[in-house]
């Protein structure tokens, strides 16, 4: 089975080559059919420590790193732009 690739928003740098992905979905609500964005966060190692808060991301499923964090950052596709 292949491995999971999702991609996100950076939306926390703060800690030591980790960063928070958020991940939206968009699915029908089940009984109205009205579309809902669902945000799940994960999770991300990222080695270089090169991603920042705003950076589109892309993230591949791993086996586990730590007790949470059970993905990779594998590139940037876009950079936040800093005012």
């Amino acid at each position: 089975m292949p491995r999971k690739e999702k991609v996100g928003l950076v939306v926390s740098d703060a800690m030591q080559k980790t960063v928070v992905v958020a991940v939206e979905n968009r699915v029908p609500h089940p009984k109205y059919k009205k579309i809902v964005v669902r945000t799940r966060k994960f999770k991300a190692h990222d080695e270089e420590n090169r991603c920042k808060t705003g950076d589109r991301v892309r993230i591949l499923e791993s086996p586990p790193i730590s007790k949470t964090k059970r993905w990779v950052v594998t590139d940037i596709l876009n950079e936040a732009r800093n005012p």
